[in-house]
């Protein structure tokens, strides 16, 4: 999914200067953006005072809404550097193309994982057939240094191994979880899982204490170590966790993100993620020239251009612990 912001800030995100040392309960309200021509988003990440959480460093949810007689998603083709596009729904589905010719639907509860590693490009679109009801989250993985320029690849896992106890069903997106591993790539310590509760179901979930963790609510009404979460909010829990209470009034769905804090300092404009201002820059004109990031075939319409760069270019600070 592309940032349609045609303003968007250069953003210095990740090191440890940033990462809450400590539990702490720091609720994020969303800003709404518009995506595309028929659908609005509430984007948690980045944040006004939280960049990151572990590599996670892009969150939106959207939804849901009611597109019977819309379009729905309609993201045409755009470029990505540095970092994986993480599709999750919960109603709906998403048609995936990319410059790699992969040609996916992906479904609820299914996990579509593009690692756009040097370069790729990719239109996400509702198809023209499609349920009532759209409703997910797209979610973006910063990835490190050693790993930034890897060959561009997409993979699609329809089946995800599961986590249950009593009024809990835990999908594994991304990472470990209780014992159980996801079959998605991964190039830092992270965890993604969707958590299904029952109506008063109390649970609490195992943590590595050694990751910070923020909680996405998706739908119903769950309470988070005692904090109450509507639908579209995400609650930041910083570290040093080895267990997190959950309750539920009514049948609810949450998002759990966590991982290892992420050492580096990045560069996020757009749909890219560098190292260095120059780096944004090539990325940007490469885009605009069609070079590098390939070719989107199949889309029935044009490419996103490029927003204009700020005038002040940032640079990032380098590690700080």
């Amino acid at each position: 999914m592309s940032n349609l912001d045609r303003q968007p800030t250069l953003s210095v995100c990740g090191g440890r200067g940033f990462v809450v040392a400590e539990p702490v309960r720091e609720l994020l309200s969303p800003r709404k953006v518009k995506l595309g021509e028929s659908s609005e988003v509430r984007r948690l990440l980045p944040n006004l005072g939280r960049r990151m959480v572990g590599a996670w460093a892009f969150v939106d949810h959207y939804g849901p809404d009611d597109i019977a007689d819309e379009p729905g998603m309609q993201v045409a083709p755009h470029p990505h550097m540095g970092l994986q596009t993480v599709s999750w729904l919960h109603e709906g589905e998403v048609l995936h193309r990319d410059s790699l010719g992969s040609l996916q639907t992906v479904r609820p509860r299914e996990l579509g994982l593009m690692t756009s590693g040097r370069a790729i490009s990719h239109s996400e679109e509702t198809p023209k057939s499609h349920s009532r009801f759209l409703h997910g989250a797209q979610l973006w993985v910063a990835l490190p240094a050693a790993h930034r320029h890897v060959e561009p690849h997409f993979q699609h896992h329809a089946e995800l191994p599961r986590v249950t106890a009593p009024g809990v069903d835990a999908t594994l997106i991304l990472g470990e979880l209780d014992g159980a591993t996801s079959p998605g790539s991964t190039y830092t310590p992270i965890v993604g899982a969707d958590l299904a509760l029952a109506a008063g179901a109390e649970a609490r979930l195992p943590l590595n204490p050694d990751f910070e963790y923020a909680v996405l609510a998706m739908s119903g009404e769950a309470h988070v170590d005692e904090v109450p979460l509507l639908p579209g909010s995400m609650l930041y829990l910083g570290c040093g966790r080895t267990e997190l209470p959950l309750r539920a009034t009514s049948d609810a769905a949450v998002m759990l993100l966590g991982g290892e804090p992420f050492e580096e300092e990045i560069l996020m404009w757009w749909n890219f993620i560098g190292r260095t201002n120059e780096e944004i820059q090539q990325a940007r004109s490469d885009w605009m020239t069609g070079s590098r990031f390939g070719e989107v075939k199949g889309y029935d319409g044009a490419p996103i251009p490029a927003p204009e760069l700020p005038a002040v270019p940032l640079k990032p600070r380098g590690r700080v612990r």
